[in-house]
This record gives structure tokens, sequence and C-alpha cells, in this order.
């Protein structure tokens, strides 16, 4: 494996056996060498090719600071081994363009404010944990705090980026369509649901499964009327507000909920009505 570029001491641009672009990664692995150099195999902890989508990768390397690109790779560390995900390599390229754009507002004294950042901290709780972690990283490698909603914006990232995440367009209704079944809910029962709660977790995280359904037109199950109607009997208050998503869905969406989606949502409704 030969050295195409050095980006700093620990990333390396490379060509493969195979002539496949590569990113490698290890440290001090790029300390004192070139273009042409062999690659010391003892100190590689990470590499992923370079695809023909990921080819913005030279062009916003060529802009970042040695601790800027230092940052970019720490945090995807920190995200994997927190999340104990593996992502996708154009993480790299958007959190790094994201990034230099973060710390040029911020240094032109000109926030920008998520407008997702409430529905991320709500709705993906353990991706916003690690973009607060992010923050500190930042900190610590380039001297500059960013703002806390910046932690939001690492989190979606880190979201669009794993194996089998969506599209930052998908994501963002997906975030949409949980945050208004919610907001449905709340207003059915008429009171604030404790969000550390075990069946409100449950319920967030059937909510993101059911989002991506809609979002992808996945129908799933079967239309079982025996367990339907012993539900709509057994929980009233519950299977009146599953009705109330459901027919918001099919509105909005133009996705039928079968009858054994909108069970589930009834026995999680119930479940989180129960323990409040």
């Amino acid at each position: 494996m030969l050295i195409q570029k050095v980006l700093n001491n620990n990333v390396v641009q490379a060509t493969n056996e195979n002539g496949e672009e590569m990113v490698v990664m290890g440290r001090g692995i790029g300390f004192q060498k070139g273009t042409g150099d062999a690659i010391d195999s003892s100190k590689i902890n990470k590499t992923f090719v370079l695809k023909a989508d990921d080819a913005m990768f030279d062009d916003i390397y060529q802009q970042l600071t040695t601790e800027e690109i230092d940052t970019v790779f720490a945090i995807v560390k920190l995200a994997e081994d927190r999340l104990e995900q593996e992502f996708q390599s154009h993480v790299y390229i958007t959190l790094g363009d994201h990034l230099r754009f973060a710390l040029e507002r911020h240094r032109n004294n000109l926030p920008l404010t998520n407008p997702l950042a409430w529905e991320v901290r709500r709705v993906y709780k353990a991706e916003y944990k690690v973009g607060l972690e992010a923050l500190d990283l930042v900190e610590e490698k380039t001297g500059i705090r960013l703002e806390e909603s910046e932690a939001s914006s690492i989190a979606l990232h880190l979201i669009n980026a794993q194996k089998e995440g969506q599209m930052i367009e998908q994501t963002m209704r997906m975030l949409k369509i949980v945050q208004d079944i919610l907001h449905i809910l709340r207003l059915h029962y008429g009171v604030n649901f404790d969000e550390d709660s075990i069946s409100y977790q449950r319920f967030v995280t059937h909510l993101q499964y059911f989002s991506q359904r809609v979002t992808n037109k996945l129908q799933q199950g079967s239309n079982d009327s025996f367990l339907y109607e012993q539900v709509k009997k057994t929980y009233p208050k519950a299977f009146a507000c599953s009705d109330k998503i459901k027919q918001y869905i099919e509105t909005t969406y133009d996705f039928p909920v079968g009858r054994e989606e909108q069970v589930y949502l009834t026995i999680h409704i119930q479940r989180l009505a129960t323990t409040k």
C-alpha cells in the first residue's frame, strides 16, 4: 500500500494493491512520509475505501487544518465506541465539511441555530449525548467552544452515516413524524410524559421504526381481526389515540396503517399511559 497524500501525521490517502483509493489511519502513520512511500502496516488501525460518491473528500480535507482533521476522526472514533456502530465513509466528508463551516461561523460571530435541535435531543438521545461529548473534543483540539445546538447537528451527521441510516431528507421527515405523533399523544392525554422512563423510550424507539416504514412506504404485518378487536375493547382510550395517529399518517403521508400496526401502537400507548 503506497501513500498518495499525507493529510497529517495520523491520516494519509493511499492506493492499495488493487488500485483502489483509500484513507488509512494510525498513530504516526504519516510522520516524515511522502507520496510514493510504503505504509507501515503495523501502524494501521483503520482503513476505508473512497467510493465514487466520496469524491469531495480531497477538496474538503485540503481546507482543514491538522487539528480539525484530528477532531473529525476523533469524533467518529468516539461515536463508534459509544454507539457500538459502524459508520459509512461519507461521515468523514459531511462531518468534516460541517465542522469547517461551524468553526468559521464561530470565528465570524455568525452562529446558526439548528431547527431540529430539540427533536434530535428528544428522539436520538444516545447520538445527542455523543454530540455533546464531541463539543468537548472540538474545544480540546481547536480551542473553540461551539454552541450547544451544534451537538444536534453532529448527531444528525452520525445518524445519517449509520450503516442502516437514511438520507438527511428522510431523517428530517422521520423526525417530524415522530414529533407529530408525540404531540398527538400529549394532546390526547393532556399530560407531559416522563421522557426518561423506559416505557417512553420504548415507545419512541417503536415510532422511529414506524416512521421509517412510513417514509419508505413499507407496510408490515397482518390484519388480525381478533387481536384488533380485543385491543380496541380492552384499551379504548389508548386505541382512540392510535386512531388519531392512524388518521394523521394516512391523511398526511398517504400511507395505510394496517390493523397490526395499530395494535402495536395501542399497546405501546397503553403501557406508557399506565406508567406515567
